[in-house]
């Protein structure tokens, strides 16, 4: 392929005051981070109640739990997005609506939809894996805590949930990289995160090769990153005995 690779475009000027291209994709990794890590916060917290939910005797709150993951898991991503950003705004009370739609920028008003959004999506997904990190546990350790007197909540907040998630750390951590990869599609309402930005540098530059190389190496870098962390700290809080755990 005879291609002049030309990498200094980075450090360019924009035209616009003192930026330079490289600070383009400086503010989009940013965005991205900002989105990952709080809709993971969202699909982390929610997801482990909807995963306690579907393992109770109560039918009632088990089936809640299953219509949500349900529903979330069988519309797509960019569907829901779409719901949360454009028509869920106008379901709101006329102060929020109008908050939403007049008071807030519209970097933050695509922020705040995006991150409900993948929060709530990955829940669904976070959902299933505790359930099937609690009930990977032996019977018998259920049993033992009612045994000594302990409740429901103590039961699940004592015994059964400090040793399912660490049973499930390796699914987790594909669902942290998935929320990352999935932030892209911010892009699409309007919210400049590196995807965003790296079509607009393609775009201004006509650098197509270096603008999406680029990107491709920041996203790779930060995943692999996060694997090692999470195997590092999986290594850590195995416990012998377990799925999963060292020996």
């Amino acid at each position: 392929m005879d291609y002049n690779w030309d990498w200094g475009v980075f450090f360019r000027s924009t035209g616009i005051g003192d930026e330079i291209y490289l600070d383009w994709f400086v503010a989009g990794f940013g965005w991205t981070l900002a989105v990952a890590l709080v809709g993971w916060i969202i699909a982390l917290l929610l997801g482990s109640l909807l995963g306690v939910l579907r393992t109770l005797p109560n039918r009632w709150l088990s089936g809640i739990a299953s219509a949500y993951v349900e529903l979330f898991r069988n519309v797509p991503l960019l569907v829901q997005l779409f719901l949360w950003y454009f028509l869920v705004p106008d379901l709101l009370p006329t102060p929020l609506e109008l908050w939403f739609k007049q008071d807030l920028s519209p970097a933050t008003s695509a922020y705040l939809s995006v991150v409900v959004c993948l929060g709530l999506f990955t829940a669904a997904r976070v959902c299933e894996q505790v359930r099937t990190g609690i009930q990977a546990l032996p019977r018998g350790q259920t049993a033992a805590a009612q045994a000594l007197g302990l409740q429901s909540g103590q039961i699940y907040r004592q015994v059964l949930l400090p040793q399912a998630f660490r049973i499930i750390i390796p699914p987790l951590t594909s669902e942290f990289l998935n929320i990352i990869k999935n932030s892209s599609v911010a892009s699409l309402i309007g919210l400049m995160e590196l995807l965003a930005q790296t079509r607009q540098t393609a775009e201004f530059t006509t650098n197509l090769f270096e603008a999406f190389t680029l990107a491709t190496l920041i996203y790779f870098t930060l995943n692999m990153s996060l694997m090692l962390l999470m195997r590092w700290i999986e290594r850590k809080v195995a416990v012998p005995g377990l799925i999963g755990g060292g020996k």
